[in-house]
């Protein structure tokens, strides 16, 4: 990291977090099942058996949320709605439940009476159940789009100027791939029927990706023709993406493979917004698998993010394989990989067994990104990290996140470089997370808040080192007026 890197003086920092990792509250003022709620309820799918029926109680525990941003020193706060608080049922002729919607109006306007800036996410995986059981969800384009589309129209209406900055989905990549090819998220589908009685991993992932995109672009041309001149705000989408680096740097088709690898994480949902279709490898490698577009749907999504919203974590080795591609593969046909062939480790271990910090990484992707995308406007929209045996650390210790604390220090520098030296138009960061909260499949065994809460204390909220250490570390870069 150099010293001289800086970020713009009107850069926005702050947390983010997720309806249902967050708020509990599932049964009250009249919020309906979301498919989290119901595959939380299948023995064995979250490892301690959990839900997020109580998780962080942030639904009745607003005040103690907006402090905690006000003691972090936080400009901004990405969160997101609950459909099924909104829309119990989530159909467009399904009733709108307007204590759902008054619960987040409200707090929007504690936010801004805070100074804090609000950034909206309408989905972050928690699909109204009631959707799911009627029509099969996001599986279903023509009745998923149109419901998409109408609960982000009664959203956007409701908040109007108050909200300026607007996410439509949280990594799709998430919701198809692990919804829909491993089953070990909600809805939990797969090819395994040891896992699932339902699901075709070889080819749903891809349908409800495309879906997603759909989604995503009516949504989109919605708030633009019919909210953004009113009010002033911007759109985009969330896309999840680690680097890559070749297992072995000496053999082309290791470094072939690391673009494969983002292609296939990063570039299905961006290049058909940026580039008006699918990346040549994934369509190589899936054939007619992979939906094609209707001149209808890419017209849609085609130019739809006003900004680019990135959630990264770390980096891996990637190895070509040389086999043919098995058809339930979802990575480009390569073994992701955590050490090269000379057994040096992208990063030291953390408490989950797919992230291991690689600050290097960050750069090199924002770069990546700005070059194949023309330079859009990045919104690092989380970044974040566990920590190997944090959850059985004394309580004194676990404050003492020396190693989050470092993570941030180095990825904040990265990103500064990036900004810096490479050009990357980078203007805004959320850390992940705000707080410790349900962390869906691992249940409650995994942290990753700036902020200890303690479950079994009803719920208390202790900052811990690292929540201070993100504010002191933006405060070095960012340029004063």
């Amino acid at each position: 990291m150099t010293t001289t890197s800086t970020l713009p003086s009107d850069f926005l920092w702050g947390f983010a977090t997720a309806s249902y990792q967050i708020e509990g509250a599932v049964n009250e003022d009249g919020r309906a099942p979301s498919i989290w709620d119901t595959f939380c309820q299948i023995p064995g799918k979250i490892a301690d058996g959990s839900s997020g029926k109580v998780a962080c109680d942030s639904y009745h525990r607003t005040a103690d949320d907006i402090e905690l941003l006000k003691k972090c020193g936080a400009k901004a706060y990405r969160f997101s709605l609950s459909w099924s608080r909104i829309i119990p049922l989530g159909g467009r002729n399904d009733p709108i439940n307007q204590k759902g919607l008054n619960f987040y109006l409200k707090f929007v306007d504690y936010l801004h009476a805070a100074g804090i800036t609000p950034l909206i996410t309408l989905f972050h995986w928690d699909l109204p159940d009631a959707l799911h059981q009627r029509y099969g969800g996001m599986l279903n384009k023509e009745e998923f789009v149109a419901d998409f589309t109408n609960y982000a129209r009664v959203v956007f209406s409701a908040f109007g100027s108050r909200v300026k900055h607007w996410i439509t989905f949280n990594e799709p990549w998430c919701s198809a791939v692990l919804g829909y090819n491993t089953g070990v998220f909600a809805p939990g589908r797969t090819s395994d029927r040891t896992k699932s009685p339902e699901g075709d991993s070889s080819r749903e992932c891809w349908i409800v990706g495309h879906n997603i995109l759909v989604a995503h672009g009516a949504a989109v041309k919605v708030y633009r023709e019919e909210f953004k001149g009113r009010d002033g705000g911007e759109i985009g989408i969330t896309l999840n993406g680690d680097w890559a680096e070749p297992w072995d740097p000496d053999n082309p088709a290791d470094i072939e493979a690391c673009n494969r690898r983002i292609e296939f994480s990063v570039s299905w949902f961006a290049d058909p917004i940026y580039h008006g279709k699918y990346p040549d490898s994934m369509v190589k490698q899936l054939g007619g698998r992979l939906p094609t577009w209707t001149p209808e749907d890419i017209a849609l999504v085609h130019g739809s993010n006003d900004f680019y919203g990135m959630n990264h974590y770390c980096a891996n080795y990637v190895k070509a394989k040389t086999t043919e591609p098995d058809p339930d593969d979802f990575t480009g046909n390569l073994e992701i990989l955590t050490e090269d062939k000379n057994g040096n480790s992208i990063g030291p271990e953390t408490q989950s067994a797919w992230l291991r910090p690689h600050p290097v990484g960050f750069r090199k992707l924002l770069k990546w990104l700005s070059d194949r995308y023309d330079g859009p406007k990045i919104y690092v929209t989380e970044n974040g990290t566990s920590l190997k045996g944090e959850n059985d650390l004394p309580l004194e210790r676990l404050l003492d996140d020396e190693f989050r604390a470092q993570y941030f220090r180095d990825y904040i520098g990265a990103m500064a470089d990036a900004y810096t030296l490479d050009g990357v138009n980078v203007r805004a960061y959320m850390a992940w997370s705000l707080m410790d909260n349900f962390e869906w499949a691992d249940g409650y065994g995994t942290r990753f808040g700036v902020t200890y809460v303690d479950y079994k204390g009803n719920q208390k909220r202790i900052p811990k080192k690292s929540a201070k250490v993100i504010g002191e570390t933006f405060d070095k870069y960012i340029k004063k007026e």
